[in-house]
């Protein structure tokens, strides 16, 4: 058994880990992110044992990725003066909901964590808990409460009245 081409990883995989980095990080730093983890993974990618798990070996370093990203966030120096033009909506995917990510961005970050790892890269809980720390249990219920946040705060069909519809 031989592993596939590492083009054909990043084709297969290349837009669930940019759905998780954007669920984690926001719309402005997912592209960073994104190539930031492809670079990282190519360097490893010959040494990964064929049998293993590419797309929560993937996730997982898309995990990182993002931490390593809030943590230089957090260290630039926050701009003073004018406020700089906000970037255009041009070249941004189709697919993508800026009112989804206001509302994802409110949870709190594991569930937010949660939710990405679970529902958009499809890992399952005891893998989501080995990433973000705690139980397979707490990593459940995180997903659970964030998908209920957002279930209340995000309708994504209504009736004339304001009703989800299911």
């Amino acid at each position: 058994m031989t592993k596939p081409p590492f083009e054909q990883i990043v084709t297969g995989y290349g837009p669930m880990v940019l759905r998780v980095v954007r669920a984690v990080l926001g719309p402005d730093d997912a592209q960073d992110a994104w190539s930031e983890t492809f670079l990282a993974a190519m360097k490893v990618y010959p040494d990964l044992p064929v049998d293993a798990n590419v797309e929560a070996w993937l996730v997982t370093v898309a995990h990182r990725k993002a931490i390593d990203v809030t943590r230089a966030n957090v260290r630039r120096p926050a701009p003073v003066g004018e406020l700089p033009e906000r970037p255009g909506h041009t070249g941004r995917p189709q697919d993508w909901d800026g009112d989804l990510w206001q509302a994802l961005k409110a949870l709190p970050d594991r569930q937010r964590q949660a939710v990405a790892y679970h529902y958009l890269a499809g890992l399952p809980y005891k893998e989501i808990a080995a990433l973000i720390g705690g139980s397979t249990d707490a990593a459940r219920r995180a997903a659970a409460d964030g998908i209920k946040t957002l279930r209340s705060t995000y309708p994504r069909d209504t009736d004339e009245m304001g009703v989800a519809r299911r």
